[in-house]
């Protein structure tokens, strides 16, 4: 693991998410628009369990990194008015079939989380599922989605762990051992991917959102459900290892 030059992340993930969605987010892409029910993380705790967004519709959603927009398909269907935005055309090309094929249709806008090209204070909600907080520096994407959201708008996004990270090795699964310091971490560049990585501690979301001017409501640790199973191209966190330490986190903050 290494840490790639700032002005690159964009055009190294926009490269790494083409070659994944060739590998299989296109290919899974009407699998996951046919899930009508909100659902979270990899073993796809449901919202109706953990209550995080409450009642969507009527709002209006900026999806921050949504890859093929599945999350605001169901936000649609949940009668949101969901907008979303992704960096990569071969994910948004994917979306935009599946608009086709489903009827399901709703603005999508390629852009980096970091700089959308959408007016301040247009959103009720951001959201985002392993999209921005993974592969958007966060000292840019978190005060972009402050200027995106209305007074007393929330943002919402789930990520990998700390937890996880410090037990992920170099190339390989999460393991049960520390495998890397906890202090100090922002960008990675992992040596069996070429995409850009950024991750923060606890300590340091709490600082940015306050300081971005984010009152923090919950922050939510996934646990796989007993029947969860481990996902079929997801899987360096397997479900054994997500029923013992959280491999994912919700965080909620409001927009003061």
């Amino acid at each position: 693991m290494s840490s790639p030059e700032p002005d690159d992340s964009v055009a190294r993930n926009v490269a790494a998410w083409t070659r994944r969605n060739a590998e299989y987010t296109d290919q899974s892409a009407a699998r996951a628009w046919a899930v009508e029910e909100l659902r979270w993380g990899m073993f796809a705790v449901p919202e109706a369990k953990l209550d995080v967004l409450g009642d969507v519709a009527g709002l209006d959603i900026v999806e921050l990194g949504c890859g093929t927009a599945f999350l605001s398909a169901r936000l649609a269907r949940s009668g949101a008015r969901p907008v979303g935005v992704d960096p990569t055309p071969a994910q948004l090309a994917t979306a935009r079939r599946m608009q086709r094929e489903t009827g399901i249709e709703f603005p999508l806008v390629e852009a980096p989380a970091e700089a959308v090209p959408l007016p301040d204070a247009s959103f009720d909600l951001a959201v985002s599922e392993h999209g921005a907080p993974a592969w958007a520096d966060p000292n840019l994407w978190i005060p972009e989605a402050h200027r995106l959201l209305r007074p007393g708008g929330r943002l919402v996004f789930l990520q990998t762990t700390m937890v996880a990270y410090c037990c992920f090795p170099d190339i390989g699964p999460v393991t049960t051992q520390l495998q890397r310091p906890y202090f100090g971490v922002h960008r990675v560049l992992w040596e069996d991917d070429n995409g850009v990585e950024f991750q923060l501690s606890h300590g340091d979301w709490i600082a940015l959102l306050r300081e971005t001017g984010f009152a923090i409501e919950r922050l939510i640790e996934l646990q796989a459900p007993a029947d969860a199973v481990t996902h079929e191209y997801y899987s360096d966190i397997p479900a054994d290892w997500g029923r013992q330490w959280p491999g994912e986190e919700i965080w909620v903050a409001r927009k003061q």
